[in-house]
């Protein structure tokens, strides 16, 4: 299954701020802490806690969320399925980029280690 255009668009229109709160329930619902999902942002895009807070205030969209960030090399390494879709069949950069953060999330919510999450 692959993306449409449509999808990929409604993703680059949308702001991290909006889904920020989404992903820090979504954790610590399942125990886990704010700070583990800063770790794991970071890790995926090099946005500091101060960066991360400068972006949200900003209300920078997905597009431009990913333009800044500085993808870490082993993303690749982040495959599966998440929201339907897998990962590695994702032709469109930025809904992978997107796509691979929701996965790291979804990880993390489910109890996965963090070495294995922070694939090295």
């Amino acid at each position: 299954m692959n993306t449409t255009v449509k999808h990929n668009e409604t993703i680059a229109k949308m702001t991290f701020a909006s889904v920020y709160p989404h992903y820090i329930t979504k954790v610590e619902k399942k125990g886990r802490t704010k700070e583990e999902l800063h770790q794991v942002i970071e890790w995926l895009t090099g946005f500091d806690n101060k960066k991360l807070q400068e972006l949200i205030k900003e209300k920078v969209t997905f597009d431009e969320f990913f333009k800044r960030a500085k993808l870490n090399p082993n993303a690749k390494l982040i495959t599966g399925v998440i929201c339907g879709y897998r990962i590695e069949e994702i032709e469109n950069s930025l809904t992978k980029k997107a796509r691979y953060l929701d996965k790291l999330v979804d990880e993390l919510a489910k109890g996965r280690a963090m070495e294995k999450i922070l694939r090295k």
